[in-house]
């Protein structure tokens, strides 16, 4: 079911209708023009949307305890991320990590940026290992002077 949009002078001019709309749907988008828009969600829909992420974060846990299935999880990346395969084995690891460990932050923590950040970070690499010659750009020496060794922050 598609979420219902209304704006933000509606809610505070009819909140009462927006409040059984929203009853009735769990979740309204609200429109704003002069800021970003929100979403007005029931306490029950929350809880369940919270439920669901801990399932997954719980269920890809598990999967890659075992070395069977982070190949599974692996496997099945590309049918969800097309462009790891531009990834090398060793950064396909990585990249799964990478999102249990985001998945298990928005569940233990409620930091759900950091999924989004890890995707957007790998799709990024994988766009630059997929040209040739931007990889050779950015892989290879500066020009000029070394100024030495990066530090990790």
């Amino acid at each position: 079911m598609a979420t219902p949009t209304v704006p933000f002078s509606e809610l505070s001019k009819h909140s009462k209708e927006v409040a059984e709309k929203l009853s009735r749907v769990q979740r309204v988008h609200i429109r704003r023009r002069d800021g970003e828009d929100l979403f007005l969600t029931t306490a029950r829909h929350d809880r369940e949307r919270e439920e669901t992420a801990s399932v997954v974060a719980q269920l890809l846990t598990a999967l890659v305890a075992s070395d069977e299935g982070v190949r599974a999880v692996q496997q099945a990346l590309p049918a969800v991320f097309s462009w790891v395969r531009h990834l090398s084995a060793e950064e396909r690891r990585e990249f799964v990590q990478d999102i249990v460990d985001a998945t298990r932050d928005a569940v233990d923590l409620d930091v759900h940026a950091t999924l989004h950040r890890v995707i957007v970070e790998w799709r990024a690499s994988a766009r630059i290992l997929a040209d040739p010659a931007l990889t050779a750009r950015l892989t290879g020496p500066l020009p000029g002077e070394d100024h030495g060794e990066v530090l990790a922050p």
